[in-house]
Order: C-alpha cells, then structure tokens, then sequence
C-alpha cells in the first residue's frame, strides 16, 4: 500500500490530455494565420513544431534521458514561437528560436515542469534582440479596408496610423506576427480551454481587465490595447503555463495585475511598442517568490515564524 497525506485527488488527466486540448485551441488561430498570411504561415508553423519535437528527441537522447516527445509539450511549444514569428521570416532562423526554447530554456534547466520561463517566449526575445529587422519585417495584407498597409511598422504603430476600425483588429486582417492578429481566433480558443478546465480564467481576465484599465487613465483607446499585438495570444496561451504561473487564487491576481501594469508601462512610456513578450518573462521570474508569499496556511497549522 501507498500512504500518502490528504487530500486524495484522482483524475484522469494527464500532460499528453492537456497539451492536445491546448493544440486543439490552437487550431483556429493557425488557420485564421493560414488565410490572412498564406501557405507560407502554415510553412513556418511546420518547421517550428518539427525542429522543437527533434531538438527535444535529440537531445534526450544524447543525455541518456527518457523520451519525452509523446507528451506532446514540444509540438505545443512549437506552435506558440511560429505564432510569435512573421511569415516573412528565413526558416533557418525559426529553426534556431526552436533550438533556443527547447534546449536552452527548457531541457538544460530539466526539462517539462522545471523550466524558469515559458520556453516559446525565451525564444522569440532572443530571436527579436538578434534578428530585430527580419522578426520586424511583417507581412501585410496588400489592402486592409480601402487603407494601404504600412510596411516595416510594428502592428501597434501600424494600427494606430492607419486608424483600422475595431472589426478589423477582432478578425486579424492586418499586418503581424501569425498568431497574434486574430482576436476571435484566440478567444474561441481560450473559451475552448476554460470550459476543458484547462486554464483558469483568473490570469488572463485579470490581465485583460488590467490594460483596459491603465489604458483608459492613460488616455488610450483600451480596446485598440486590447486586440493589437500581442496581448490576447500572451493572456490566453502564454501567460497561463503551468509550470510558469502561480498555483494560488491570490497569486493569480497579482500575476495578471503585475502583467498588466508592466505591459502598459512598455507600450505607453518606453522606446518598445510592444511589451507582452518581456512582461511575461518579467513575471515568470517572479512566480516563485509569489507562490511563497501567498501561500495558504494549512487547515489547522500554525502561523509562519
């Protein structure tokens, strides 16, 4: 017999259950990419999610570690850095994004569940510090609503120059990266993961309502903030790993408000127009020391000397 201490959960979930309910989710998003940016979206997607499950089998193997590919935590890692890439980009160089997220910010600090940040972010800030120009060189519908599209802009700058109307930033027929434009996209996946209980909806809610909210006081329109760039992939699909976001109600709510407040901060008063990428990498980092801050006392147990 095992004897273990209360509580006694089972379930049937299970890494493999989970990643595959997150690619599923992630599904509308690659095909809204497919439609607003062509067949080459579907290309990057492809070398992304290929190079990450090698580099993940490589790499076990050379270390003499188990497989662990079948769980399917690298394939989903490798269709959030195609969703943080453009599809103008030389597919050598999603290939070393790829390297990056999965050996370095992944396996060299222990693999799935030991990894300080979420290894798709680690690899598209490196990719962006090292090849700014070609992870800014985003491609464009020809015509977005009568208003010539505004090559070599971020998607922020962009909108807010062409003026596109709100329709156009919820449906993503604009310039960016693949998985950040489509707005509607997103958010039937991230509906699509609450109601598998995938995700809790504290951390992305609490995000989103804090950019509204510093947006408004700043005199900015919170629903252009809203769904441009990358905020709704960052809230709904990054923001919310598992193993980079706290496990307590309190500790959710001061993760999504300090991800609000950081990302404003880059947006609105720093030379960056986009600050999703690194508020997230910000609060990764932080996440330990908020789970121990807002840990719960145990039923019956004293208090913390």
């Amino acid at each position: 017999m095992l004897v273990k201490s209360s509580p006694h959960i089972r379930d049937n979930s299970s890494t493999q259950k989970i990643m595959l309910d997150v690619i599923l989710a992630l599904c509308p998003a690659i095909l809204a990419s497919a439609i607003i940016f062509g067949l080459r979206a579907l290309l990057v997607i492809a070398v992304t999610v290929a190079s990450c499950v090698v580099f993940e089998y490589l790499y076990c193997r050379l270390m003499k570690k188990p497989n662990p590919i079948a769980d399917l935590s690298a394939v989903v890692t490798g269709i959030l850095l195609a969703f943080n890439l453009p599809s103008t980009l030389p597919l050598w160089m999603a290939v070393i994004g790829a390297f990056v997220s999965i050996v370095i910010a992944k396996q060299l600090f222990g693999g799935l569940g030991h990894n300080f940040a979420n290894p798709a972010i680690v690899g598209r800030i490196v990719l962006a510090v090292s090849f700014a120009g070609r992870m800014t060189a985003y491609a464009y519908p020809e015509v977005t609503n009568g208003v010539a599209a505004l090559a070599g802009a971020t998607p922020l700058v962009a909108t807010r120059n062409a003026d596109l109307p709100l329709l156009t930033l919820f449906l993503g027929t604009h310039g960016g990266v693949l998985g950040e434009t489509c707005a509607a996209a997103l958010l039937l996946g991230g509906i699509w993961l609450v109601v598998r209980r995938v995700i809790s909806p504290v951390i992305p809610v609490t995000y989103l309502a804090t950019v509204a909210v510093i947006s408004l006081l700043a005199g900015q329109e919170p629903l252009v903030q809203l769904l441009s760039g990358g905020l709704m992939l960052g809230a709904i699909f990054m923001a919310t790993d598992y193993v980079t976001s706290p496990y307590t109600l309190t500790g959710k709510l001061v993760y999504g408000l300090g991800l609000g407040i950081i990302t404003c901060a880059i947006r609105f008063w720093a030379t960056s127009a986009e600050g999703v990428s690194y508020a997230i990498l910000l609060m990764n980092l932080l996440v330990p020391y908020i789970n121990d801050l807002t840990r719960q006392k145990p039923l019956g147990g004293g208090k913390r000397k």
